[in-house]
């Protein structure tokens, strides 16, 4: 009978890493905001959650560290969006949205 963790475990470790980086309140409330409205600026994050801009940017970066929203340029802007249509319905069935 074969080890069922074996084949499967890096894949798991990976999958658990990435639930890490969206178990943080701010950081869930950063990808519901970017579910429902798309590409935002972290200026715009910061009149919502109402924290200093520092504190965002700080977990903007886990967030795209871990692959979970990349951001584009234009000019001086940067939007940020998350990457994949899998992570924003996870998003939406972890807070029952549609």
């Amino acid at each position: 009978m074969e080890n069922f963790l074996s084949a499967d475990f890096n894949l798991l470790e990976e999958k658990a890493e990435l639930l890490k980086a969206i178990a943080h309140p701010v950081r869930l409330c950063i990808l519901r905001g970017l579910s429902l409205r798309g590409e935002v600026q972290v200026s715009d994050m910061q009149h919502c959650l109402d924290i200093p801009q520092s504190t965002i940017s700080q977990h903007v970066g886990i967030l795209k560290d871990k692959g979970l929203i990349k951001g584009r340029r234009e000019g001086v802007n940067i939007y940020y969006s998350i990457t994949d249509k899998k992570i924003k319905k996870l998003i939406q069935n972890i807070l029952e949205e549609k």
